[in-house]
């Protein structure tokens, strides 16, 4: 590792000798990053109000023929700028600015290799990628990146560990310096407020991008770390290819970098000319009382997709308005898990009768959202995807969810770039049959939703299923993923459980241990039943589950909140927030607005200020808030819920129990 007085030095020296500016601007001017040659070796740096952010960090691939990491020097250079409006066709903001200033750079090496680096700047970050056109052999053997992440001091960090496997880790709060590797998107505060989160925009037909710790930094350091194939290689990639974005957000405060639409603005405009038929729903399913221990995904007695439960369920989605329904466990294929796990995915369960379901369905005006679990298995679903695809557009579905538990064909990484082709593929499939996906144990979200808007979310971190078999989601947890996960894009996390403690359960017949042999009567949600309704606004899904048994909603008041609730947003914002402690969104669908909020373990009180608000317009507004004596641990269930009238001028104060919350309906007057 060279030390950064020496970068400096080299740096000065080239930039001063240099007439092409190899330097880009924000738009607004407190963003500045570079690019320079040191002994044939590219590397950057970026500077935030002419501070440095990003010290100079060594940038290049590595081959397995060929030398694509050095003997460079500078061939051109061309400097762009970008003023853009786009839309796109749902929530959770439908208008986007895209304004940023690029710098695109060539260099040639001695072998002949031409690498261009092409880096833009925005007023919340820099963006970027590499361009390589090779001599010689048809495909290229990527075997390691160079580029590094030198940060200019130490920080607070929020990250999960590094792995090419799971997304589905326990998030943890460390100096940058005691990190020692991180998948991303990897969040960091520096002693001067600035935050900052390392990322990547635009993952096609390439290994995603870990982080992991330089030894021996000058100051905390990380490289970027590739998921490989099983034989070592990292990509296999043709002779001209580019990467993904790297992306390095900064932006002034923690609700900054929620509201950033970077990354979206790394990704190419949507490719499809007709999206009338992606609709975002909010949806119920069979899927808790599997988690719960309730009922099982096969027929063993407890069979939870059965064509009964499945009618109860259609009834309540169109009784409650809600817009649609999801089975796991309707296919043929369950009863073999752990062994072939060859799932049939047009052949129905045996006390399934899958026509009558979907047709009942349809009659009631709700979707039937389709279930794919793999299993991992990939070699037996591609054989099966463009029949099993046809046969759900010939049943009139345009929802599908997928699930890859288990490992993966071939000994491959979940996040290799064996899987990001499948992903995608599956996507492009889909697309084709007027089909939106929602993908489990999925490849991380990178903004591939703007070019692919059927791409509708993914799960991708520990999601409410962890609180029904282990010790649960940590209080912190939720005030965590808007500043991680979600800042790649929606989340299923599928909140909304009101039997926080499962009491209702207790004395269930059916009631068995599973997964590692827990029992979910000696598990719970950690929050209050107030917090749980105000993920449904914190955790943005377009494709929004209330996940909970529909007997814990019948009858209950709180559950009007989800009535209420409009999965398809046109505007979203940030209005307050710590990264771990707390977090206020406020959400617009057409004239109705929703604010939620969220804590971690400690109580807080917030003065909520209604600037968001229309002027002039009276609201009314509904809050669903913790009870004055709600507890996570003590009183879960202790709620209220008030109403007032208000406008953009008042201030409205939230008290948030211990993991607790509240959630809002501003309903215009």
């Amino acid at each position: 590792m060279r030390y950064y007085s020496f970068f400096v030095a080299c740096l000065i020296g080239i930039l001063s000798g240099c007439k092409q500016d190899l330097t880009v601007t924000s738009p607004d001017g407190s963003i500045k990053a570079g690019l320079y040659v040191q002994a044939g070796q590219v590397g950057y740096f970026v500077k935030v109000d002419t501070t440095d952010f990003i010290l100079p960090s060594p940038l290049g691939l590595q081959a397995k023929r060929g030398v694509l990491d050095k003997d460079f020097k500078l061939m051109g250079v061309k400097h762009a700028s970008a003023e853009e409006e786009w839309t796109s066709p749902w929530g959770e903001n439908k208008q986007h600015s895209d304004r940023h200033n690029e710098l695109e750079a060539q260099f040639k090496n001695t072998d002949g290799v031409i690498m261009t680096i092409r880096m833009r700047a925005f007023d919340d970050g820099i963006g970027f990628r590499y361009e390589y056109e090779v001599p010689g052999p048809d495909t290229v053997k990527v075997m390691d990146e160079l580029t590094c992440f030198n940060l200019a001091s130490d920080g607070t960090s929020w990250s999960i560990p590094g792995s090419f496997g799971t997304y589905e880790l326990e998030y943890r709060t460390l100096p940058l310096s005691q990190v020692q590797d991180a998948n991303t998107p990897f969040t960091f505060r520096l002693p001067s407020g600035l935050h900052g989160s390392i990322h990547e925009a635009a993952l096609y037909d390439y290994p995603e991008m870990t982080l992991s710790a330089v030894p021996d930094a000058v100051a905390p350091s990380f490289k970027a770390n590739l998921a490989p194939w099983p034989d070592g290689v990292k990509a296999r990639v043709p002779k001209k290819f580019r990467t993904p974005w790297r992306v390095i957000l900064i932006t002034r405060d923690a609700p900054g970098l929620v509201n950033s639409d970077l990354i979206l603005n790394l990704n190419e405009p949507c490719a499809l000319e007709d999206v009338s038929w992606i609709k975002p729903m909010r949806y119920v399913g069979v899927w808790w009382g599997m988690h719960l221990g309730i009922q099982s995904w096969y027929d063993d007695g407890r069979h939870g997709a059965t064509t009964a439960n499945a009618m109860k369920y259609i009834d309540f989605a169109a009784a409650n308005g809600l817009e649609g329904v999801l089975f796991e466990g309707w296919n043929d294929g369950w009863a073999s898990w752990g062994s072939r796990d060859d799932f049939d995915f047009t052949k129905p369960a045996a006390d399934f009768d899958f026509d009558k379901v979907v047709d009942y369905a349809a009659s009631k005006g709700v979707s039937y959202i389709l279930h794919h679990e793999t299993g991992g298995n990939i070699v037996s679903y591609e054989k099966q995807l463009d029949t099993a695809l046809d046969w759900a557009a010939a049943h009139g579905i345009h929802a599908l969810k997928t699930g890859y538990a288990g490992g993966i064909s071939g000994g491959n990484n979940h996040h290799g770039q064996y899987m990001v082709r499948h992903y995608q593929k599956v996507v492009e499939e889909a697309a084709k049959r007027q089909i939106m996906i929602d993908a489990h144990e999925p490849i991380k979200a990178t903004g591939i939703r703007r070019t692919w808007p059927n791409f509708m979310c993914r799960e991708g971190a520990r999601g409410m299923e962890w609180n029904a078999w282990s010790a649960g989601n940590k209080p912190e947890h939720q005030t965590i993923l808007p500043f991680t996960r979600l800042l790649g894009g929606p989340m299923d996390y599928t909140p909304g459980v009101f039997d926080i403690t499962y009491r209702n359960i207790v004395g269930n017949p059916n009631l068995k241990a599973w997964n590692n042999n827990h029992i979910a009567t000696d598990c719970r949600c950690n929050t209050t039943i107030a917090k749980q309704i105000a993920d449904w606004v914190v955790l943005y899904s377009p494709m929004q589950m209330a996940c909970d048994l529909i007997e814990n909603y019948q009858g209950h008041p709180a559950f009007q909140f989800f009535r209420d609730f409009n999965a398809d947003c046109d505007w979203s914002r940030a209005l307050a927030g710590e990264v771990g402690e707390y977090i206020v969104v406020a959400r617009r669908a057409g004239d109705i607005y929703y604010l939620g909020a969220v804590t971690d373990e400690v109580a807080r009180t917030l003065e909520q200020p209604l600037s968001f608000l229309p002027e002039g317009c009276t609201y009314r507004a509904e809050i669903y808030a913790d009870g004055p004596d709600a507890s996570w641990e003590k009183n879960p269930y202790s709620y209220t819920i008030t109403t007032q009238e208000v406008t953009s001028a008042d201030t409205l104060t939230l008290a948030l129990a211990t993991s607790g919350g509240t959630a809002i309906v501003f309903k215009p007057l």
